[in-house]
């Protein structure tokens, strides 16, 4: 399905299912403090970091004490930042925020869309992973590795965090969309098991992808992202492996695309050439596109514009798929 912004606000104002209403960025004069509790999901160290000698960064870019604005990057031990509802509903949401691949965001696309999806009642760990250009053996696949990993310590602690374990779903936001796309297309492990938690399994049940960097390919490539990702002048092959739309996405969960057309970092081609693959493998994929919005808006760059319902669309498409009631 594909809404503009007018079919969004129609579909928003006509969907009759209540669900918990949705807090949107706060006003407040203090940012909010950030969750204490993180799991590291290498506790005996990321695998193939021989070769690593970074020292791992985190930036705050805003001036605003409302609100921070950070970005990770070098990371060597990655984590799991956890937000926990008042009220859990027994759902999981490994958040992926995305930065390029030269860092990865912490505030705009992380934390900041966890507690929304909390104020919901899903229970939100915001990934910080390592990231391809930073000397690690695996390369371009150490993201993979971190967020295949991510799907299934999530998926391991279900039980005993009290949630459900077939209720695990991604959402990754640009660069991070395109990790959260892998996630979910790729079956091959990128890893070797490291404890009971690589028992489990690695797929999604659901995913959602915000703007993602979808072609490794021009003309409609982040060039950034490719870069970082595949260096200079990657090869047909790397070009091939990496996009999604190449991708075999036969017997994958359900897909949530999202996309301003006034995307110019990442244009909207990303998710208009990966939406008719999708379809073709016979995948359930639901597409919102919206006249405004830019690139990287989160929940806190588009308050006041139509794209601001798209957690609540996020929300009422997972309903339908029994993901939250």
């Amino acid at each position: 399905m594909i809404t503009t912004r007018r079919g969004a606000l129609g579909f928003a104002a006509a969907a009759a299912t209540p669900l918990p209403a949705l807090a949107m960025t706060p006003v407040s004069q203090i940012a909010p403090p950030d969750p204490t509790e993180t799991i590291r999901l290498w506790p005996l160290g990321a695998p193939g970091g021989e070769g690593v000698a970074v020292t791992p960064e985190v930036t705050e870019r805003s001036t605003d004490p409302a609100f921070h604005d950070r970005f990770a990057r070098y990371t060597t031990d990655p984590i799991l930042t956890v937000l926990r509802p008042e009220r859990p509903n027994g759902a999981s949401l490994l958040l992926i925020p995305g930065g390029g691949y030269k860092w990865a965001v912490v505030d705009k696309e992380g934390l900041d869309c966890a507690r929304v999806f909390a104020a919901a009642g899903i229970t939100c760990f915001v990934l910080r992973y390592r990231l391809p250009g930073d000397g690690w053996a695996a390369g371009s696949d150490a993201p993979l590795q971190d967020a295949q990993r991510a799907l299934r310590v999530v998926r391991a602690r279900a039980a005993a965090d009290g949630l459900d374990q077939t209720r695990v779903a991604v959402l990754g936001a640009s660069a991070g969309g395109h990790l959260a796309g892998m996630l979910t297309a790729r079956t091959d492990q990128t890893y070797a098991p490291v404890d009971d938690a690589d028992a489990v399994s690695m797929r999604p049940d659901l995913s959602i992808l915000l703007y993602p960097v979808a072609t490794m390919s021009d003309p409609f490539v982040h060039t950034g992202s490719r870069k970082e990702m595949l260096g200079q002048t990657p090869s047909a092959e790397a070009i091939a492996r990496y996009s999604l739309e190449r991708m075999d996405w036969s017997g994958r969960p359900p897909v949530f695309l999202l996309h301003a057309m006034d995307d110019e970092a990442v244009p909207v081609e990303n998710s208009l050439s990966l939406l008719p693959v999708i379809r073709a493998a016979g995948v359930p994929v639901e597409a919102h596109l919206f006249q405004e919005g830019g690139h990287g808006f989160g929940v806190r760059l588009i308050a006041g514009k139509p794209a601001a319902v798209w957690p609540e669309l996020v929300l009422r498409w997972a309903a339908r798929t029994g993901w939250v009631d």
